[in-house]
């Protein structure tokens, strides 16, 4: 067991410090506080590769939890608050609740979806519209 003093503080900085939350948690925090954050500034405050991030990105999106939308250049991503966490030992507790206590209200509130459920997806409307404006043609 290691014991902390003032002499072996050094020591128990170069062990690999661990945490509670999982990368994927990681990512969802830094979304939550910005919504318009980039992959990049997400791995570096989280400590991960950019390549790491895009997968954990790909994997929140595939099991419901996170909905990008382009927007110019950019990225803007939702979360689905009320995905339910997937371990048994996390009694069916939502992404609302692991975010209550991390994340500020106000910046929650920006970045979420309403009640959408973690497995309902949307159909894709059919867009037959002019690309370079964005509106759709009347029928």
């Amino acid at each position: 067991m290691l014991h902390l003093s003032s002499d072996n503080i050094g020591a128990e900085m170069s062990i690999r410090e661990w945490t509670f939350l999982s990368n994927h948690a990681h990512v969802l925090i830094c979304i939550a506080r910005d919504p318009d954050t980039r992959v990049r500034d997400i791995a570096d405050k989280v400590g991960l590769t950019v390549r790491a991030v895009q997968r954990i990105l790909v994997e929140l999106q595939t099991a419901g939890f996170l909905e990008p939308e382009r927007i110019g250049r950019r990225n803007h991503y939702t979360i689905n608050l009320d995905g339910q966490l997937r371990h048994p030992l996390e009694g069916g507790a939502s992404i609302r609740n692991l975010l209550r206590d991390l994340v500020d209200p106000k910046h929650l509130r920006a970045a979420s979806i309403g009640a959408k459920s973690a497995t309902t997806k949307s159909a894709p409307t059919k867009d037959t519209g002019n690309k370079s404006t964005g509106t759709k043609k009347r029928s």
